[in-house]
Parts: C-alpha cells; sequence; structure tokens
C-alpha cells in the first residue's frame, strides 16, 4: 500500500486527525469497532477510484477525549463538527458497525450533506427475536472471532501501530472501547428508527454473509425505515467487518454504487 496524507484539523472537542488518500469524488469513512489505528486495504482499494477522506471520530484512535460527551446530541455534535472540518460536506459517506450508526445520525439531522450513503452492518436498531450480540461481553481474545472471519489478522491488525508506545496503546484501546460503548448502548439500540425516514440520500447496506453480531434480517428493517432508495448487498466470506474480511469485494460494490 502506498502512503496517505495526514493531516489535523480542529473541531470545538479538540484537534481530529484526518488521513485522506486519492483524488475526485470525495468519499468519507467511519471506522467500526476499535476505530481506524491503521490505513487498510479497503480504504487503499477505493482510493484508486476516489478521494478518500477518513476523520477520527472521538475517543477512538487519533480523535478527541470523548469524556466530555454527555449523551447522544453531544455526540452528533461532536461528530457532526469532525465531518465539516474534514471536508466532508456534501460528499458521499461510508459508516462501517459503529461508525455506520453515526454515519446514520450525520444524513438524518443534516440531510443535505450527504450525497450517497453506505453502511456496513450498521449498529442503530434492536429486535429482541434476533437480537445484536453484545460485543463487550465477549473475552479480550476472543472478540476478534465474534467480529471478523479472519480473526488471526484482525488480531493482528488491532496490535499496536509501528512506533506507539505498547502501554500507552493499550489505553487508547480502552478509551476506543469505552466510546463505542457509549454510542450503541444497550444492545446497539441508538433509537435511530425514529430518524431513518429523515436519510433522503440514496443508500446501500453492506452485510457480511457470515456476520455474527448483527443478523442479516436487520438489512431489510434499515431499508424499509430509509427515507431514500435503497440497495442490499451480501459479501461472501465476510463477518461483522466486511470491509476488512474482504476488501476487494466491498470496494467493487461501493464503487459501483457510488458511480
Amino acid at each position: 500500500m502506498s502512503s496517505y496524507k495526514e493531516t489535523f484539523v480542529s473541531t470545538q472537542l479538540g484537534k481530529v486527525r484526518v488521513w485522506e488518500k486519492g483524488r475526485g469524488k470525495r468519499v468519507g469513512f467511519f471506522a467500526g469497532v476499535g476505530g481506524l489505528p491503521k490505513w487498510t486495504p479497503f480504504l487503499d482499494r477505493l482510493s484508486e477510484n476516489y478521494r478518500v477522506i477518513a476523520p477520527a471520530l472521538p475517543g477512538f484512535p487519533g480523535g478527541p477525549s470523548s469524556e466530555p460527551l454527555d449523551g447522544p446530541l453531544d455526540w452528533v455534535l461532536a461528530v457532526g463538527d469532525a465531518f465539516d472540518a474534514a471536508g466532508l460536506d456534501g460528499g458521499d459517506l461510508i459508516g462501517a458497525s459503529i461508525g455506520g450508526a453515526l454515519a446514520m445520525e450525520v444524513a438524518a439531522i443534516w440531510p443535505g450533506s450527504v450525497r450517497k450513503l453506505v453502511l456496513i452492518s450498521p449498529f442503530g436498531l434492536f429486535e429482541e427475536a434476533a437480537p445484536v450480540a453484545d460485543i463487550f461481553a465477549q473475552p479480550p481474545n476472543r472478540m476478534v472471532d465474534v467480529l471478523s472471519a479472519k480473526p488471526a489478522e484482525l488480531g493482528a491488525y488491532y496490535k499496536d501501530p509501528d512506533g506507539a508506545n505498547a502501554g500507552d496503546w493499550e489505553v487508547q484501546t480502552l478509551n476506543a472501547n469505552i466510546a463505542a460503548a457509549a454510542i450503541i448502548w444497550p444492545l446497539g439500540d441508538t433509537r435511530i428508527a425514529k430518524r431513518l425516514g429523515r436519510i433522503g440520500a440514496d443508500t446501500l447496506l453492506v452485510w457480511g454473509d457470515g456476520d455474527k453480531v448483527i443478523p442479516q434480517s436487520y438489512a431489510k428493517r434499515f431499508a424499509a425505515g430509509l427515507g431514500g432508495k435503497s440497495k442490499t448487498q451480501i459479501i461472501k466470506g465476510a463477518g461483522h467487518m466486511a470491509e476488512f474480511d474482504q476488501p476487494n469485494a466491498v470496494a467493487k460494490a461501493v464503487s459501483a454504487f457510488l458511480g
């Protein structure tokens, strides 16, 4: 993978790291569980055709502390600030997992800000008949087994990045888990069902066929509630983190949808 550009932008919550690569249409990326500790093959594939912009979100690697955020409104405003500061207003937006829950909030509250929306196994809904898995109840060494069809590779990805202090990285990982829990507690239900109809952007729903966290049936529920047109793409050989497990297949589906 070739290098990407790193910059920092200012928001009311603090400085936000922004990674960027490629040319063409702007495509934002909100990462999922664990945030974005390293550049990924999926983003590399996407950057061959688009200008990929990945701002770090509060609490996650590269983002400001999430400690001042007291509730859902604080979170939405903080993420909206990062979205604007990174220059994503009016572009396309991809949200994966927990990042998908936040991407939906941006598209719902500021409808004109997102041209097309891609959601990769997003959190946000809860159905008693088919509950989402409690990822925070998993033993630390087993979480990767639940998240990915390639747990060994995901475990290596989550290890401290080159040059990072091991102790500092352990604290950052804990902070990321705390931030994730604050966003999707309890059981992944963010009450987005009340706001789905406000999302008028055409939306692609991407699901791994082996997702152990959020059942595929949730794709139909999201599609039924969205205010705009939607399409669902199932990715073979992928778990919850489909963009990690099958980067080429997901990038191809996303590129076909964005045009």
